[in-house]
């Protein structure tokens, strides 16, 4: 015999698929962190590559100007509100010069793109990864923003490009990731001496920038994504008058001793123990 309550079930799916699709994509939602993590990750990654598009449309005006990333910056806002990660800032007056600097920052994860919005100061030239520029809409809106994009494969080639752009630097400030690549390992990796060259070139300060550790909120190795905070430390600024090409080995160091120290303190207060 037919059972009918199942008949009647295949017809309602056969007549509303979409709220059927909808239901399941809820329980799921709900019931897996793994699948609630591949969600997150996919609506950020659509958002910015969304964004973009509207990005560009609105520096075509103007051709490729680091103002524009003031159309990015605007645009990424609301995914901390839509994620519901709260991001305190402290030391801003650090930033509050009208002097050229080059802001160092620790790098975590993919969301560093949307926190580092909070403390880019105007006229600010951010260095990338050249693979960034070949990544679609995302790329060109970048590139437009007056991205400089490096190979990290050839040193001797990005060292040149970014000794050329000191005099740039007398005009706008510049944000490095001093790292390299992406870090999950709870401390900070050796840093390149790149930052620090082009600071003691153009004779201009290095600030410090710390964000706490995402591990609260955000683990890629566990797939969980959840509401959680971010606290940015902008420390003072190290000065480089006078200084060398032989004072940079130190530098880097005292730069990377002090960040590493601070990046205990705030993930210990965040996240309840130092890493």
């Amino acid at each position: 015999s037919v059972d009918l309550s199942t008949v009647w079930n295949l017809l309602l799916l056969l007549r509303y698929p979409f709220t059927f699709l909808l239901i399941a994509f809820l329980i799921l939602y709900q019931m897996y962190p793994a699948f609630r993590f591949f969600c997150k990750m996919c609506f950020y990654k659509l958002w910015v590559f969304t964004i973009s598009l509207l990005v560009i449309t609105a520096s075509i005006p103007r051709g490729r100007n680091c103002e524009n990333m003031k159309f990015l910056s605007m645009l990424l806002l609301p995914l901390k509100y839509i994620f519901g990660i709260k991001i305190v800032v402290k030391g801003k007056e650090n930033v509050r010069t009208k002097k050229p600097f080059v802001l160092v920052l620790n790098h975590q994860t993919s969301l560093d793109i949307m926190v580092m919005m909070e403390i880019l100061p105007s006229r600010c030239v951010a260095i990338a990864k050249k693979e960034i520029l070949y990544m679609g809409t995302f790329g060109l809106a970048c590139w437009l923003a007056g991205l400089i994009f490096i190979d990290r494969k050839k040193r001797e080639d990005n060292s040149r490009s970014l000794h050329l752009n000191v005099f740039s630097l007398l005009q706008f400030r510049v944000l490095i990731f001093p790292e390299g690549t992406r870090n999950h390992s709870g401390s900070m990796l050796p840093f390149k001496r790149g930052a620090f060259q082009l600071a003691v070139k153009a004779q201009v300060p290095i600030i410090p920038v710390v964000i706490s550790s995402y591990s609260d909120f955000y683990s890629q190795k566990e797939k969980r994504f959840t509401p959680g905070k971010i606290t940015i430390q902008i420390l003072p600024e190290v000065k480089t008058l006078g200084l060398g090409p032989e004072d940079v080995p130190k530098l880097t160091e005292q730069v990377r001793d002090s960040m590493i120290t601070t990046y205990q303190g705030l993930s210990g207060m965040t996240n309840g123990a130092s890493h």
